[in-house]
């Protein structure tokens, strides 16, 4: 059967999460999709662990610890949350949207907020035959557990920032530590280069730049080996236990990019009153939109999606009057989010 809802949410990043908050504040339950297993986005599947700076009001926080409170900030508005589905179709209907997922399930809804980033972001992986089948054992594209290289032997292949910062994070941790980069100019910060240019002066690191992983070999336990090969010179074996890889993602706008929005570069196109886009009763919020001056930061997502609410409430509720209220002296607030009025 069809599930009915006056609010659905594409995307369970933070942009996707505050968007539940945001609806809440004003009598709207969402419901809201995604593709992963669990809600974060980028935030869990790629930088879990490493410290965001500029979340207004919390100095500093990892990618976890900002998913998990934006999940407990929603709370009081009991979302329903759908994960391990992919939306696949979207259709006006008389009054609603019909959203359907790969998953057969199919969705009725007034509103509809896309927040799925720039689509499903993909890792660059290695180009070698059956590597695929060591993922998340020996070859990783992202870092969940750092406590499995502990007196490993490492390779990290990269040259930008989530390469650098890892290499730097890992050198005192692992019994061995190789960083791989097919160039010898680097598109991380200059602090983390020259950083890890002193760990290699002292011997804690070794860098092997103009250079790539080639080949590999493995025992019962995984990953053996790997061969790194560089123009010029004869190739190297590396005794190895886990290989990274950090070469970037590449976004994959799927089917979204057939739904009728303005696109631009990937992105669609919004204006700045509602975040709504070219069709009425859609919108789009976070890094999935564009519009003169936008910037992709999370805090920018959060401001579009207060003033999407606004906008989805009109629509929701016709003819009726969208009044601003405050969450410190509101009592119809404070009845939402399950407080208690000082007598």
């Amino acid at each position: 059967m069809p599930i009915n809802t006056d609010a659905l949410i594409v995307g369970a990043g933070p942009s996707g999460l505050f968007q539940i908050f945001e609806l809440g504040l004003l009598g709207i339950k969402a419901h809201i999709l995604d593709s992963l297993p669990t809600p974060g986005g980028q935030c869990t599947e790629l930088y879990p662990d490493k410290p965001i700076y500029d979340i207004p009001a919390i100095p500093v926080c990892s990618g976890q610890e900002l998913i998990d409170n934006l999940l407990k900030q929603a709370e009081p508005f009991g979302p329903t949350f759908h994960f391990n589905e992919e939306v696949t179709g979207l259709e006006q209907a008389d009054g609603y949207f019909k959203v359907t997922t790969a998953n057969d399930q199919e969705f009725h809804a007034k509103t509809v907020f896309i927040a799925g980033g720039v689509g499903s972001f993909q890792p660059r992986r290695f180009r070698l035959d059956g590597v695929d089948a060591l993922e998340g054992i020996s070859v990783h594209y992202r870092v969940k557990q750092p406590e499995i290289f502990t007196d490993k032997k490492v390779v990290i292949c990269g040259g930008g920032d989530s390469a650098l910062d890892w290499a730097l994070d890992l050198a005192d941790k692992a019994a061995e530590l190789t960083l791989v980069h097919r160039r010898d100019e680097y598109r991380a910060a200059p602090a983390s280069v020259a950083a890890l240019k002193e760990l290699e002066a002292a011997g804690k690191v070794r860098i092997l730049e103009n250079a790539k992983a080639s080949a590999y070999t493995t025992s019962d336990d995984g990953l053996n080996s790997v061969t790194i090969s560089s123009k010029g010179i004869d190739d190297l074996t590396l005794e190895a236990d886990h290989l990274l890889a950090f070469f970037g993602l590449a976004p994959k706008l799927g089917p979204i990019a057939e739904w009728g929005f303005t696109l631009t570069k990937k992105a669609i196109e919004v204006d700045t009153e509602k975040f709504e886009t070219n069709i009425p009763g859609i919108f789009a919020i976070g890094d999935i939109n564009t519009y003169p001056g936008k910037k992709k930061l999370i805090l920018s997502g959060f401001h579009e999606a207060a003033l999407a609410a606004f906008a989805a409430k009109a629509i929701i509720e016709p003819g009726k009057k969208v009044a601003l209220q405050y969450t410190t002296t509101s009592p119809v607030m404070h009845k939402r989010l399950g407080v208690e009025d000082d007598e």
